[in-house]
């Protein structure tokens, strides 16, 4: 366990003046121009489904936000979890490869 018995008596000291003190706080917040803020083709979506595919592996990977997007895009056009179209990518590959 710690020992706090060697700190005892030292404290936090005086709190700076009023002064010294930050003065962000003083001003109001102003939201930066949406014209400077970079652009990005990714969107965020919701992923929750009320749909349960009874599959219990994760499977994780990284990938680039230009595949995400058009995977997420290509999934929700056709009403199909990302696992489904990966799945559906798999068994074309595995034709075509004739494996």
């Amino acid at each position: 366990m710690a020992d706090f018995s060697k700190m005892k008596g030292k404290g936090l000291g005086t709190p700076p003046s009023f002064d010294e003190a930050a003065t962000s706080l003083n001003s109001s917040e102003i939201a930066p121009d949406p014209r400077l803020i970079k652009k990005f083709s990714y969107v965020r979506r919701d992923a929750r489904r009320t749909r349960k595919t009874n599959r219990t592996l994760p499977f994780a990977t990284r990938v680039s936000p230009e595949f995400d997007a058009e995977l997420r895009d290509i999934a929700e056009e056709k009403n199909l979890k990302l696992v489904e179209l990966l799945e559906e990518m798999l068994s074309s590959y595995k034709k075509q490869n004739n494996l």
